[in-house]
């Protein structure tokens, strides 16, 4: 099994609590200032944030829950790409290109926030995706 694939893996997982740290920075103490009272405050969901909270607060909320829906998809290729021994030079930068773009997508969404530019970079780590997707089943379509 190609260890060094899993890298990359290790990375997204560990950028993924470096935003749960940043949401949390940033909404705890907005929330002290608005002083709720126990019945405000009782149940609901992280989403009722958005209608209480200034916009740029609830923004690395927003690329949290991102960071837990397609990088899924990644952690099963990757991991599969490694479980076939398929560590490549090609595979592992893809691996590496992935996580470098999703990151410069949190940095962009939790602080600037264009739709386009977050469009741009939607795209293009989804073509990396699609490529390591694309050779884990060629990998094992030949295994």
């Amino acid at each position: 099994m190609s260890t060094n694939l899993l890298a990359p893996v290790f990375a997204l997982v560990l950028w993924s609590l470096v935003m749960l740290i940043w949401m949390i920075s940033l909404r705890l103490p907005a929330l002290a200032k608005l002083k709720l009272s126990t019945e405000q405050s009782r149940g609901g969901r992280g989403s009722d944030l958005d209608r209480i909270l200034p916009r740029e607060i609830n923004w690395p909320a927003h690329n949290y829950i991102h960071l837990m829906e397609q990088p899924t998809i990644f952690y099963a290729t990757v991991i599969g790409l490694a479980l076939l021994g398929a560590g490549t030079p090609l595979n592992l930068g893809l691996a590496w290109a992935y996580v470098g773009l999703r990151i410069v997508h949190s940095l962009w969404q939790a602080t600037v926030n264009t739709i386009p530019v977050r469009a741009s970079l939607f795209f293009l780590y989804s073509i990396v995706l699609a490529a390591l997707a694309v050779n884990g089943l060629r990998i094992a379509l030949s295994a």
